[in-house]
């Protein structure tokens, strides 16, 4: 089997990576990445790309009809992947999520690919008043979701019994990693209670996220690779627990009763956040009995806690640090080394393949 992830330098990859190999150990599994983020290592004891058989660096909107030769199976990691980001660069999110994504799709259908894996997001739900099943209408609020909208509607009219299409709608994702990231809720209130016993809640606290450690996102691609043919030549699946629907007050409560002294701060000034969805994962605890998510939320505050004491993360200033995805992105810019549309100051140099 030779299995293809496409942005597999970023927050989740490394995770993947690390599940396949254990799992397919003669597997022959490629990376392809832009590599915005490779250098984001995060109390890392090895380089995670060591477990591939060959690592790719190039931009998906120019991606290589080569690479797909003798690949089995695709996993479309490659995003803009928050909404802040989004925001900045809404016109670049839907070319490299959506529009980028669908013509490697496409490539990859011709190619003879078998299975095409998507990781989509709970957030086209945007703001529900009730919880949601993978039949509700979508209401998506950010350049993020709408990628995502986008790119399920147009997979599903590709997939054959050739190429089977599935499309993962993650929770929002949490727990650490080798390139961590803090712009996510639960990640950042736990970076909050270290570097300063304060908890900031960016909003009134009621919305509702359900949440996934990424480890266990991991273990959902690796059942959609080879999910049964029987569920359909398309699937788009909610993924997470019905245990892990929290609203933000509740989060920031939890972590500050596993973190001795820390405060839980809300800003009842914020604007309020629309973005409130509660979502229900019972199909995919149907069709995915033995891949349910292993990971709890006291674990999950605990791994990061570990994690981040063990770097000595002790900076109150982190949503201006490097941790911050935007704040990378922003650097490489100021730097000159990627323009205005996200294109590496060197783009016109053919992609790079390390073996």
């Amino acid at each position: 089997m030779t299995i293809l992830i496409l942005g597999n330098m970023g927050y989740v990859g490394p995770l993947v990576t690390d599940r396949l190999r254990s799992t397919y150990p003669n597997a022959r599994i490629i990376g392809f990445d832009t590599g915005f983020f490779a250098s984001c290592l995060t109390n890392a004891s090895y380089f995670p790309e060591r477990k591939l058989d060959q690592q790719y660096f190039g931009d998906i909107r120019n991606f290589p009809d080569s690479i797909l030769q003798g690949v089995d199976a695709v996993i479309n990691l490659a995003a803009i992947s928050n909404d802040p980001m989004g925001k900045r660069f809404e016109e670049i999110t839907m070319d490299i999520n959506y529009a980028a994504g669908i013509k490697v799709a496409k490539k990859a259908k011709a190619m003879g690919v078998k299975s095409f894996v998507f990781a989509s997001s709970c957030s086209i739900y945007g703001e529900t008043n009730s919880k949601v099943v993978e039949t509700s209408n979508v209401n998506p609020l950010t350049a993020y979701a709408r990628s995502k909208v986008y790119a399920e509607k147009d997979l599903k009219h590709l997939a054959t019994e050739e190429f089977r299409v599935t499309c993962l709608r993650f929770a929002t994702a949490c727990g650490m990693s080798p390139r961590l990231r803090l712009d996510l809720v639960l990640n950042d209130f736990v970076a909050c209670a270290l570097a300063s016993k304060k908890i900031t809640i960016l909003s009134d606290g009621t919305p509702w996220r359900p949440l996934i450690n990424v480890k266990d996102m991991a273990l959902a691609i690796e059942w959609a690779l080879n999910r049964p043919q029987s569920v359909g030549d398309f699937l788009a699946i909610n993924v997470g627990s019905e245990l892990w629907n929290y609203q933000v007050k509740e989060l920031a409560e939890a972590v500050a009763r596993a973190i001795p002294d820390a405060k839980v701060s809300v800003n009842r000034d914020a604007p309020a956040d629309k973005r409130s969805y509660q979502v229900d994962f019972s199909l995919y605890e149907m069709l995915a009995p033995a891949y349910q998510p292993q990971c709890n939320l006291f674990t999950t505050i605990n791994d990061l806690k570990i994690g981040l004491e063990s770097m000595k993360f002790k900076d109150p200033d982190f949503r201006g640090s490097k941790l911050m995805r935007l704040n990378v992105l922003t650097e490489l810019q100021n730097s000159d080394h990627l323009n205005d549309e996200l294109r590496w100051s060197f783009e016109d140099q053919p992609v790079i393949s390390v073996v």
